[in-house]
């Protein structure tokens, strides 16, 4: 069975603000980042052109604007 290393009131002092998380030495990379990488490393992307030869759906042909009348 595990000890009681120490009651509650330890962690009354802690203040877990902006400078406690970004004096931390380590950072863990999201989930995402994980993933891909992961997926990367057991097969690697296909190149993907800068530009795509098709604007974004819905930007030229969209939606006309509507005149107030």
């Amino acid at each position: 069975m595990l000890e009681d290393r120490g009651a509650a009131g330890d962690w009354d002092g802690v203040v877990l603000d902006e400078a406690f998380v970004r004096g931390a030495e380590h950072s863990e990379p999201s989930a995402r980042a994980r993933m891909l990488a992961a997926r990367w490393r057991r097969e690697a992307p296909e190149p993907q052109p800068w530009r795509a030869d098709k604007p974004p759906a819905g930007w030229f042909f969209g939606r006309r604007r509507r005149r107030w009348r």
